[in-house]
Protein backbone atom coordinates (compact mmCIF):
# COMPACT_ATOMS: atom_id res chain seq x y z
CA UNK A 1 0.00 0.00 0.00
CA UNK A 2 2.73 2.34 0.70
CA UNK A 3 4.13 1.89 -2.74
CA UNK A 4 0.96 2.76 -4.44
CA UNK A 5 -0.11 6.04 -1.94
CA UNK A 6 3.86 6.87 -3.37
CA UNK A 7 2.61 6.57 -6.89
CA UNK A 8 -0.61 8.96 -6.09
CA UNK A 9 1.39 11.31 -4.67
CA UNK A 10 4.36 11.46 -7.16
CA UNK A 11 0.93 11.74 -9.82
CA UNK A 12 -0.83 14.21 -7.76
CA UNK A 13 2.66 16.36 -7.67
CA UNK A 14 3.02 16.36 -11.58
CA UNK A 15 -1.00 17.27 -11.76
CA UNK A 16 -0.72 20.44 -9.46
CA UNK A 17 0.46 23.19 -11.25
CA UNK A 18 -3.01 22.85 -13.89
CA UNK A 19 -5.58 21.09 -11.26
CA UNK A 20 -4.22 23.19 -7.65
CA UNK A 21 -5.57 21.58 -4.92
CA UNK A 22 -7.45 19.12 -6.72
CA UNK A 23 -4.35 17.34 -8.00
CA UNK A 24 -4.77 14.00 -5.79
CA UNK A 25 -8.58 13.59 -7.03
CA UNK A 26 -7.27 14.48 -10.73
CA UNK A 27 -4.77 11.79 -10.05
CA UNK A 28 -7.55 9.02 -8.84
CA UNK A 29 -9.33 9.62 -12.14
CA UNK A 30 -6.35 9.39 -13.44
CA UNK A 31 -5.47 5.78 -12.52
CA UNK A 32 -8.91 4.82 -13.00
CA UNK A 33 -8.57 5.69 -16.38
CA UNK A 34 -4.90 3.87 -16.76
CA UNK A 35 -6.57 0.64 -15.13
CA UNK A 36 -9.52 0.92 -17.76
CA UNK A 37 -7.10 1.31 -20.58
CA UNK A 38 -5.73 -2.18 -19.32
CA UNK A 39 -8.56 -3.60 -18.95
CA UNK A 40 -10.28 -2.81 -22.26
CA UNK A 41 -8.58 -6.28 -23.90
CA UNK A 42 -10.85 -7.98 -21.82
CA UNK A 43 -13.81 -6.08 -22.44
CA UNK A 44 -13.14 -6.40 -26.24
CA UNK A 45 -13.01 -10.21 -25.33
CA UNK A 46 -16.54 -10.53 -23.38
CA UNK A 47 -18.31 -8.23 -25.95
CA UNK A 48 -16.97 -10.93 -28.53
CA UNK A 49 -18.33 -13.88 -26.53
CA UNK A 50 -21.55 -12.07 -25.80
CA UNK A 51 -21.61 -12.02 -29.56
CA UNK A 52 -20.65 -15.19 -29.44
CA UNK A 53 -23.51 -16.24 -27.45
CA UNK A 54 -26.04 -15.01 -29.36
CA UNK A 55 -25.31 -16.42 -32.94
CA UNK A 56 -25.45 -20.15 -30.44
CA UNK A 57 -29.15 -18.98 -29.32
CA UNK A 58 -30.88 -20.79 -32.25
CA UNK A 59 -28.75 -24.09 -31.52
CA UNK A 60 -29.88 -24.03 -27.68
CA UNK A 61 -33.47 -23.60 -28.77
CA UNK A 62 -32.79 -26.85 -31.08
CA UNK A 63 -31.47 -28.70 -28.37
CA UNK A 64 -34.04 -27.11 -25.94
CA UNK A 65 -37.11 -28.67 -28.21
CA UNK A 66 -34.74 -32.31 -28.32
CA UNK A 67 -34.21 -32.34 -24.66
CA UNK A 68 -37.58 -30.94 -23.47
CA UNK A 69 -38.28 -33.41 -21.10
CA UNK A 70 -35.11 -34.48 -19.40
CA UNK A 71 -33.81 -30.98 -17.96
CA UNK A 72 -30.65 -32.40 -16.72
CA UNK A 73 -29.67 -33.73 -20.32
CA UNK A 74 -30.41 -30.15 -21.99
CA UNK A 75 -28.42 -28.76 -19.38
CA UNK A 76 -25.43 -30.82 -20.28
CA UNK A 77 -26.29 -30.39 -23.72
CA UNK A 78 -25.90 -26.45 -23.29
CA UNK A 79 -22.88 -27.31 -21.42
CA UNK A 80 -21.12 -29.25 -23.61
CA UNK A 81 -22.11 -26.44 -26.95
CA UNK A 82 -20.45 -23.62 -25.17
CA UNK A 83 -17.09 -25.82 -24.05
CA UNK A 84 -17.20 -26.70 -28.11
CA UNK A 85 -17.92 -23.21 -29.39
CA UNK A 86 -15.25 -21.96 -26.53
CA UNK A 87 -17.65 -19.77 -25.24
CA UNK A 88 -17.91 -18.80 -21.90
CA UNK A 89 -20.65 -17.31 -19.77
CA UNK A 90 -18.49 -15.74 -17.76
CA UNK A 91 -16.24 -13.43 -19.78
CA UNK A 92 -18.42 -10.88 -19.08
CA UNK A 93 -17.30 -10.75 -15.68
CA UNK A 94 -13.51 -10.56 -15.62
CA UNK A 95 -13.30 -7.38 -16.68
CA UNK A 96 -14.96 -6.07 -13.21
CA UNK A 97 -13.14 -8.52 -11.47
CA UNK A 98 -9.74 -7.19 -12.67
CA UNK A 99 -10.72 -3.94 -11.48
CA UNK A 100 -11.33 -4.71 -7.98
CA UNK A 101 -8.19 -4.50 -6.53
CA UNK A 102 -7.80 -0.85 -7.54
CA UNK A 103 -10.53 -0.15 -5.79
CA UNK A 104 -9.40 -1.99 -2.41
CA UNK A 105 -6.11 -0.22 -2.56
CA UNK A 106 -7.78 3.16 -2.90
CA UNK A 107 -10.60 2.21 -0.40
CA UNK A 108 -8.34 1.14 2.30
CA UNK A 109 -5.74 3.72 1.63
CA UNK A 110 -7.81 6.75 2.23
CA UNK A 111 -9.17 4.49 5.30
CA UNK A 112 -5.94 4.36 7.12
CA UNK A 113 -4.94 7.02 9.50
CA UNK A 114 -1.16 5.68 9.04
CA UNK A 115 0.72 4.08 5.97
CA UNK A 116 4.00 2.39 6.47
CA UNK A 117 4.06 3.44 10.15
CA UNK A 118 3.61 7.41 9.54
CA UNK A 119 1.06 9.74 9.10
CA UNK A 120 -0.88 9.18 5.84
CA UNK A 121 -0.69 12.72 4.23
CA UNK A 122 -3.48 11.75 1.52
CA UNK A 123 -6.25 12.10 3.96
CA UNK A 124 -5.09 16.08 4.16
CA UNK A 125 -5.90 16.58 0.36
CA UNK A 126 -9.00 17.56 -1.05
CA UNK A 127 -11.69 17.77 -3.90
CA UNK A 128 -13.09 21.17 -3.55
CA UNK A 129 -14.57 21.37 0.13
CA UNK A 130 -14.60 18.04 0.55
CA UNK A 131 -11.93 15.62 2.08
CA UNK A 132 -10.84 12.77 -0.07
CA UNK A 133 -10.91 10.11 2.95
CA UNK A 134 -14.22 11.66 4.03
CA UNK A 135 -17.46 10.35 3.51
CA UNK A 136 -20.59 11.54 2.66
CA UNK A 137 -22.01 11.18 6.27
CA UNK A 138 -19.62 13.31 7.56
CA UNK A 139 -20.72 16.04 4.53
CA UNK A 140 -24.54 15.56 6.19
CA UNK A 141 -23.15 16.39 9.25
CA UNK A 142 -20.65 19.52 7.98
CA UNK A 143 -22.58 21.91 6.10
CA UNK A 144 -25.39 19.36 5.35
CA UNK A 145 -26.34 18.39 1.68
CA UNK A 146 -25.92 22.06 -0.20
CA UNK A 147 -23.20 22.83 2.48
CA UNK A 148 -19.51 23.01 0.53
CA UNK A 149 -18.57 19.29 0.76
CA UNK A 150 -22.49 18.22 0.78
CA UNK A 151 -22.75 19.65 -3.24
CA UNK A 152 -19.53 17.59 -4.08
CA UNK A 153 -21.56 14.35 -3.64
CA UNK A 154 -24.33 15.80 -4.69
CA UNK A 155 -22.32 16.40 -8.27
CA UNK A 156 -21.72 12.96 -7.95
CA UNK A 157 -25.14 11.61 -7.21
CA UNK A 158 -26.07 13.47 -10.61
CA UNK A 159 -23.79 11.55 -12.58
CA UNK A 160 -23.86 8.95 -11.79
CA UNK A 161 -28.04 8.66 -12.07
CA UNK A 162 -27.24 10.42 -15.39
CA UNK A 163 -25.14 7.23 -16.20
CA UNK A 164 -27.54 4.64 -14.40
CA UNK A 165 -30.52 5.93 -16.38
CA UNK A 166 -28.61 5.89 -19.68
CA UNK A 167 -27.40 2.19 -18.67
CA UNK A 168 -31.02 0.95 -17.61
CA UNK A 169 -32.33 2.42 -21.36
CA UNK A 170 -29.86 0.51 -22.95
CA UNK A 171 -29.68 -2.67 -21.21
CA UNK A 172 -33.82 -2.70 -21.61
CA UNK A 173 -33.41 -2.15 -25.08
CA UNK A 174 -30.64 -5.18 -25.69
CA UNK A 175 -32.93 -7.20 -23.58
CA UNK A 176 -36.11 -6.56 -25.89
CA UNK A 177 -33.92 -7.28 -28.86
CA UNK A 178 -32.66 -10.68 -27.73
CA UNK A 179 -35.32 -12.36 -25.37
CA UNK A 180 -34.20 -15.59 -26.43
CA UNK A 181 -30.49 -15.35 -25.06
CA UNK A 182 -32.20 -13.53 -21.70
CA UNK A 183 -34.66 -16.91 -21.21
CA UNK A 184 -32.96 -19.40 -22.71
CA UNK A 185 -29.30 -19.91 -23.28
CA UNK A 186 -27.91 -18.16 -20.25
CA UNK A 187 -29.89 -19.28 -17.37
CA UNK A 188 -29.61 -22.93 -18.64
CA UNK A 189 -25.71 -22.64 -18.19
CA UNK A 190 -25.65 -21.25 -14.88
CA UNK A 191 -27.85 -21.36 -11.88
CA UNK A 192 -29.67 -18.43 -10.71
CA UNK A 193 -28.62 -16.53 -13.73
CA UNK A 194 -32.32 -15.59 -14.38
CA UNK A 195 -32.69 -13.25 -11.11
CA UNK A 196 -29.56 -11.29 -11.82
CA UNK A 197 -31.02 -10.84 -15.69
CA UNK A 198 -33.99 -9.61 -14.03
CA UNK A 199 -32.09 -7.45 -11.95
CA UNK A 200 -29.62 -6.12 -14.48
CA UNK A 201 -31.27 -3.33 -15.99
CA UNK A 202 -31.00 -1.71 -12.05
CA UNK A 203 -27.96 -2.36 -11.46
CA UNK A 204 -26.06 0.56 -12.51
CA UNK A 205 -28.13 2.60 -10.05
CA UNK A 206 -26.65 0.70 -7.13
CA UNK A 207 -23.36 2.52 -7.53
CA UNK A 208 -25.02 5.28 -6.10
CA UNK A 209 -25.35 3.42 -2.72
CA UNK A 210 -21.37 2.61 -2.67
CA UNK A 211 -20.49 6.51 -3.52
CA UNK A 212 -22.33 6.97 -0.46
CA UNK A 213 -20.83 4.71 1.91
CA UNK A 214 -17.08 4.68 0.91
CA UNK A 215 -14.25 7.38 1.03
CA UNK A 216 -14.45 9.72 -1.42
CA UNK A 217 -11.29 8.70 -3.25
CA UNK A 218 -12.78 5.63 -4.07
CA UNK A 219 -15.90 7.38 -5.08
CA UNK A 220 -14.01 9.23 -7.45
CA UNK A 221 -12.66 5.87 -8.54
CA UNK A 222 -16.27 4.19 -8.72
CA UNK A 223 -17.93 7.06 -10.72
CA UNK A 224 -15.03 7.57 -13.23
CA UNK A 225 -15.09 3.66 -13.91
CA UNK A 226 -18.97 3.98 -14.56
CA UNK A 227 -19.25 6.34 -16.67
CA UNK A 228 -16.16 4.90 -18.22
CA UNK A 229 -18.53 1.69 -18.77
CA UNK A 230 -21.42 3.03 -20.12
CA UNK A 231 -19.05 4.82 -22.91
CA UNK A 232 -17.03 1.49 -23.69
CA UNK A 233 -20.09 -0.48 -23.92
CA UNK A 234 -21.83 1.87 -25.74
CA UNK A 235 -19.51 1.36 -27.96
CA UNK A 236 -18.78 -2.09 -27.92
CA UNK A 237 -22.32 -3.44 -27.94
CA UNK A 238 -23.45 -1.26 -31.22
Amino acid sequence: MSVFAHLVEQLADLLQPLFHAAAAAAAIVLITALVRLLVHPLSRAAARGRRAQAALQPRIAELRKKHAKDPQRLQKAVLELHAEEKVSPFSGLLPSLFQLPAFFLLYHLFSSSSIGGESNGLLAHELFAAPLGGRWADALTDGGVFGAAGLVYLGLFVLVAAVAAFNYRRTKVMMAKNPVQIATGEQERVPGLGAVNKLMPFMSFFTLVTVAVVPLAAALYVVTSTTWSAVERAALYR
